[in-house]
């Protein structure tokens, strides 16, 4: 159980990581670029740079859901990569479908899993609103 706590602890952290790297990096281009793009007469500027604030936010989450996939797959706790990617991206996004489950030996990963993907969904959310917000308040 420890060692359970131990890992899904770890890919937490890695993932926390991974994911506030990919909003400082959101952050940076948006500071650099976004002037250019409200100044723009003929883009929608919200559209345009929420959209791609977003798909970036998802490839982060993405590779937050790759660590977890590679994780299990590490673990042997199923038999295939594509498995423990249908199951790390269910279990992330908290659908739980329960056709694919872990092991008895590693079942207490699951809730650490959806645990892990409600914080970056979250994270997301208040950044995206941010950037929102900003964006908005620069248009006025």
């Amino acid at each position: 159980m420890l060692f359970q706590i131990l890992i899904g602890s770890g890919l937490i952290c890695i993932t926390i990581v991974i994911q506030v790297v990919f909003i400082e990096i959101a952050m940076k281009g948006l500071q650099k670029h976004a002037p250019k793009f409200m100044r723009h007469p003929r883009l929608h500027p919200p559209v345009i740079l929420l959209t791609l604030s977003t798909l970036w936010l998802l490839a982060g989450l993405s590779l937050a859901i790759w660590v977890w996939a590679h994780a299990f797959n590490l673990l042997g706790a199923f038999e295939t990569l594509e498995q423990s990617l249908y199951f790390s991206m269910v279990a992330f996004t908290t659908l739980g479908f329960g056709d694919v489950t872990l092991p008895q030996d590693w079942r207490l990963l699951s809730g650490i899993i959806a645990a892990n993907g409600l914080v970056l969904f979250g994270l997301n959310t208040a950044f995206l609103i941010e950037t929102l917000g900003r964006i908005l308040e620069s248009n006025d």
